[in-house]
């Protein structure tokens, strides 16, 4: 069949393109590739925070969200990687004492942060950053995005559409009185371009941590199947990656995140890894060098593009200082330079400031305070040898056409994995 669609340009390219904006919560679990990172946690975690509903549109849909509020959770967070035929995989544990303690901030949060996860994943792939920025005082808001999770909608509009969807979840917490002020938007990958768009058009965000967003739609999309479907032919993606506007209806290039920032530039936090393969460090300097001024951008020594949002130790510090209104250098002094400042080509674009996340002892001499201090963690290293147990986070994950839907409760048949049986006494989710 897909061979008779090639014969005809026109039919492939749409055929692809109604593909890759179909929703991900949509397509079967066997569509899914086999899963380079797992997370476990407790059955009971995403049930104990109740989930809700908000009616959005157009076109109609329901999203589905939880609220976190601020306590003591006590958060851990445990870490194993090793080599399997040449790729890095990581197995991450979270564990957290629910209910959680009330503390200082518990009546009246510092703010809201509204965190959004990857394509095909769904809320509880931002679990960890919830419950850690609770702890710091924000309430925080996990919400499955359109056709994410149990969200509902036909189809995903790469941010053109759920920016309006995030501005009336903002709605309904404000008639809640729940919209705790400043706002807020932690992302990672598609979330991360979704954060960065949602801001240039909503007044109430003023923060905007962006890990990992993708600068051009396209070269994501190709980067993901080289990565992962190595076997389809790219002639295929690219015809659907041209007809996907058309399918949209919207003007080519404005899928393109360096688009939105270059109609409306906006300070942002970025953070990528330098082992990232689907949003290169490169890819994402391009985004930071059109930022406003002010921005800055953390890059995160031999992490990956599905791991980067949680390495904890490293991002963990420099967001907390970016959400309080301190830039990440107030507190953050690399002792690493990236390979951009030793060859002397990186200038400093609009003001901003450009940071090498480094050693752990540094962290934890710079932020006593903020909970890494406890941290075992220790960057993966090359040799690929299996560590032993360590603080830091669960990976994320970025678009993929050939992607399965994922549960809010974390049966995750997501982009990078499937689903797999339960691991006592957590339950146990690939992707």
């Amino acid at each position: 069949m897909l061979f008779v669609l090639a014969l005809n340009t026109s039919g492939c390219g749409g055929f692809f393109a109604r593909r890759m904006a179909q929703a991900p919560n949509t397509y079967p679990a066997w569509l899914a590739p086999a899963a380079p990172v797992e997370l476990a946690f407790g059955k009971e975690f995403l049930p104990h925070f109740q989930i809700r509903y908000v009616a959005v549109g157009p076109p109609p849909a329901r999203l589905c969200y939880r609220v976190v509020e601020p306590a003591d959770y006590r958060l851990n967070l445990s870490s194993t990687n090793w080599l399997e035929h040449g790729q890095r995989h990581f197995r991450f544990g979270l564990d957290a004492t629910l209910p959680g303690k009330p503390n200082a901030w518990t009546p009246a949060p510092r703010g809201t942060v509204l965190l959004l996860h990857g394509y095909g994943i769904a809320q509880f792939g931002m679990a960890p950053w919830a419950l850690r920025l609770a702890q710091e005082g924000w309430r925080c808001v996990l919400v499955d995005l359109r056709g994410h999770g149990k969200s509902t909608g036909r189809r995903i509009y790469f941010g053109i559409r759920e920016a309006s969807d995030l501005s009336q979840l903002l709605d309904a917490l404000a008639r809640d009185g729940e919209l705790a002020l400043p706002v807020a938007a932690l992302g990672e990958s598609y979330g991360a371009a979704l954060a960065l768009r949602w801001k240039t058009v909503e007044p109430r965000v003023s923060r905007v941590v962006a890990i990992a967003p993708y600068a051009e739609l396209s070269e994501a999309a190709l980067n993901i199947c080289h990565e992962y479907a190595p076997c389809l032919p790219q002639a295929f993606v690219k015809a659907g990656l041209k007809h996907l506007p058309a399918v949209l209806a919207v003007e080519p290039g404005q899928l393109d995140t360096t688009h939105v920032l270059a109609m409306s530039p906006i300070d942002a936090l970025f953070a990528v890894g330098t082992e990232d393969k689907i949003t290169p460090p490169a890819d994402v300097r391009r985004l930071y060098r059109q930022a406003a001024p002010g921005s800055e951008l953390i890059e995160v020594p031999e992490a990956t593009h599905e791991a980067v949002a949680y390495f904890f130790n490293q991002l963990v510090p420099p967001v907390l200082a970016w959400l309080g209104g301190k830039g990440a250098e107030s507190k953050l002094e690399p002792d690493a330079a990236s390979e951009e400042e030793k060859t002397g080509k990186q200038t400093e674009p609009r003001g901003g400031t450009l940071l090498a996340a480094t050693s752990n002892a540094t962290f934890k001499a710079a932020f006593p305070d903020c909970g890494c201090a406890r941290s075992k963690w220790e960057a993966p290293q090359h040799a690929g040898v299996q560590k032993e147990s360590a603080s830091t986070g669960y990976p994320g994950s970025c678009a993929s056409a050939a992607a399965g839907p994922a549960d809010s409760c974390g049966q995750s048949r997501a982009p990078y994995g499937r689903a797999k049986p339960p691991a006592k006494p957590y339950e146990l989710f690939r992707r």
